[in-house]
Parts: structure tokens; sequence; C-alpha cells
């Protein structure tokens, strides 16, 4: 069946850029936050996101108007009953998510789509806790939302086909580009992504540069857009940390256990932008 109506579970950084997408992509969009007050505060960065584009010249103020027309929010579960895709954007918890999925399994359609946004849960494990596996897959976006291009689409050993091309339509319509992956921990990205990073704090715990040194060093000789250290600083400490373990526990490989200095700064609470301090002060 064509998606028309959009679920979106969670409405903090990542939940809030999916439902924007998706609405300014036309597609109805209900948004699900655990109380009112998290609800009004994710809607409200929402708005300042549109407003923000508005000013800047990159969208009219009745496209402003029309898109947040098609967001609903809601702090019931159960109003996700007539959805045809529900994404899930909640925390990292991967006993949270299996149940959460159980619920979603008893509320939504027969034909619904279930996905989740998770980086580095078991997906296959979401869909086990459903009574429809088939129809359960990862879409993993990237933060921004808005900006970056990137969706990972996951599928597991138990998920059709069919599921997987209607969810991969959905994306290219949403203006996403879609890349395919199996559920393995961290799928392509981070994956790849996360011992670079945890090779850039060894670096540094080794004394062989300063932080801006190997940043600049890093945008310079390879062309990324930003170094190591304000990328960490970027995606959150303990963000990064949970990933590293998560992936070490199902590897053990050392090179993806977090070191040292990363646990530390985790536990003093230096997690990066969204504490105001990580490896730079902000």
């Amino acid at each position: 069946m064509p998606i028309n109506k959009v679920g979106v579970l969670g409405c903090g950084l990542m939940g809030s850029g999916i439902a924007q997408v998706s609405a300014q992509a036309s597609f109805a969009t209900m948004v699900v936050e655990a109380n009112d007050e998290l609800l009004q505060r994710g809607l409200g960065n929402l708005r300042k996101m549109l407003e923000g584009l508005v000013a800047r010249g990159k969208m009219e103020a009745k496209a402003k108007d029309d898109v947040l027309g098609r967001i609903v929010g809601t702090t019931r579960l159960d109003d996700l009953k007539d959805c045809d895709l529900v994404v899930e954007a909640i925390t990292e918890n991967q006993p949270l998510k299996n149940e959460t999925f159980a619920k979603l399994d008893r509320i939504c359609p027969p034909h619904a789509i279930l996905a989740s946004n998770t980086s580095s849960c078991n997906v296959t494990a979401m869909a086990a806790a459903t009574r429809r596996p088939g129809q359960v897959l990862g879409l993993h976006f990237f933060n921004p939302v808005p900006l970056m291009k990137l969706v990972e689409v996951v599928r597991t050993i138990l998920t059709d086909e069919t599921a997987v091309r209607t969810a991969t339509d959905w994306v290219r319509a949403v203006g996403k580009t879609p890349v395919q992956t199996k559920d393995a921990t961290a799928f392509i990205v981070n994956r790849l992504l996360v011992p670079y990073l945890l090779d850039a704090i060894r670096v540094y715990e080794s004394g062989l540069a300063t932080l801006e040194d190997i940043d600049q060093a890093m945008k310079l000789g390879c062309g990324y857009p930003m170094g190591p250290f304000t990328l960490l600083d970027l995606v959150g400490l303990d963000t990064t940390m949970y990933v590293a373990e998560v992936m070490f526990d199902e590897f053990r490989e050392p090179r993806y256990a977090p070191p040292p200095l990363l646990k530390r700064m985790v536990m003093a609470g230096h997690l990066g932008r969204k504490s105001g301090q990580g490896f730079y002060k902000y």
C-alpha cells in the first residue's frame, strides 16, 4: 500500500527533523512524545528551523505554514493507529525499543511498516518483538536531518522485499538518498566512522599533536568538512561512547573500545556542544 500518513515517535533532535522532512514532502505527519513539555519543545524547535528558512529566503512563509499544518503532535501512542509508516526515534535503549515495537504492532494497521532510526541497536530484535517481522526495518537518518542527504535502509533477515522497496521509495520522496545495508552493528557509516574518531582521541592522548592541529590536518589533508574533535563534540561524546561500547560488545575488537579519555570526559559531563563543553568550549 502507498504511504500517505507517517508517524514519528519522538520529537527530539532526530524525530523533529524526520517530521519536518516528511511534512515538507507533503506527507500528513503525526508526532508522538512522552509528555506535553517534550512535545512542545520539539515542535517549537521545528518551527524555529522553518522560520529560519523563511528568514534566509529559502522558503516562502505560506510554505512554512503549509508544512506546520501537516504536522499534528500528540502524547498518545494510540493516535498512530492509522499511519502507513511509523519511524521510531526514541533513546538508544534496546529493551525499550523492543517493548515499543511490540506496542506499535498492536496499535498500527496490519499493512503499516515499522521503522527504527537507531544507529546502533539490533533491528532484528525489534522485529522479533512483533507479529509482522517482515514489515520491520531500520531507517537511519543523519544529524541534522533536514540538511544531511543520506539514509541507511537497514534490512534484517526477516524483512520482506516489498517493505524495503516501499520504505526506500519514501526515503527518496522526502528528498534523501538511500543506501542499503544489512542489520549488523553500526551499519555502514558508524562501522567506518567510529574507529576513526576513537583513533583521533588516541592520537591526542599520546601527545602527538594538539586538538586544533589534528582537526586542521584532517580537514585540509583529507578534505573533510570538519575535524574529528569538532565532529565528536557535534555528535555528542556520550553518544559516541555508547555506539563504541555496543560495537566492542558485538565484535570484541580493541579498535572499537572507548579510549580512557573519552570515558573520563563523559563521566565529567563534558559531552560536547549540548553540555557547553567537550573537547572544545562553547
